[in-house]
């Protein structure tokens, strides 16, 4: 009974994604609605180490506001709700090479010519022409040979706009954002996140990729083609349980 419970298994994990996917049969990937990032019940507000609390500095009778690049109102992102246009502009490349080799040799040998006058019942103890002084040997050999390589490279350029979720007691933004594409019955879903300082946003409310501390940038897609590329559940299922 076990054995079919087990059997059974990957049967019925396969007859549930099959199950989604009928359900959706002939129809394009649903877009996600339109919401409040924080109601979420993913969503955790941010918690980062800050400096001591410092005075404002005065600026009686001054034209220029702390922080601001013109005269005029700045219209940077500053706020929560605020909206900021994230760059994400990725061009990684990284190649690793190893190789390990790993070999050894053992011989055990043991015998038992006399021990306590009892050499003279080995014949009727042990098989005839029984040698006492190569009662046991033993040998073995093992050898490893591995190697392996990676090479990776990854081209990513796009604008998302992203927008205030948190603003930290030091003034650093909490910016969260996700941009979704349909095109015939493929969905591409890009979603980018991370804390910025006000300071590296630029006049055109513009921020790149590489100011994002903790940034969280993420690439995907669903649909027909993405479930052709897709392993099968079960095939998943024994990749993990498989030890060989």
């Amino acid at each position: 009974m076990r054995r079919i419970l087990l059997l059974m298994v990957p049967m019925l994990l396969a007859a549930c994604s099959g199950a989604e996917r009928l359900s959706r049969l002939g129809d394009a990937p649903d877009m996600a609605g339109i919401t409040n990032p924080t109601q979420d019940p993913r969503w955790r507000p941010v918690s980062m180490p800050m400096p001591n609390p410092q005075d404002p500095p005065l600026a009686n009778n001054s034209l220029w506001r702390p922080g601001s690049r013109t005269f005029l109102r700045d219209q940077r992102a500053a706020a929560v709700g605020d909206i900021i246009t994230v760059l994400v502009s990725i061009a990684d490349e990284a190649e690793l090479q190893n190789r390990t080799v790993r070999s050894r040799d053992n011989t055990e040998g043991m015998g038992l010519p006399r021990l306590m006058g009892l050499e003279s019942s080995y014949a009727r103890l042990f098989p005839t022409g029984i040698d006492p002084s190569r009662l046991v040997e033993a040998s073995s050999t093992s050898g490893v040979n591995g190697t392996g390589a990676i090479r990776r490279n990854e081209t990513v350029t796009l604008r998302v706009a992203a927008t205030v979720a948190q603003v930290l007691p030091n003034g650093n933004l909490v910016v969260t954002g996700r941009q979704q594409v349909r095109v015939n019955s493929e969905m591409r879903d890009l979603t980018v996140g991370g804390v910025i300082r006000p300071q590296d946003i630029a006049s055109d409310n513009t921020v790149r990729h590489d100011r994002l501390a903790e940034a969280r940038i993420a690439y995907g897609g669903r649909g027909t083609i993405s479930d052709v590329q897709r392993p099968r559940v079960g095939q998943e299922l024994l990749d993990i349980i498989l030890p060989f």
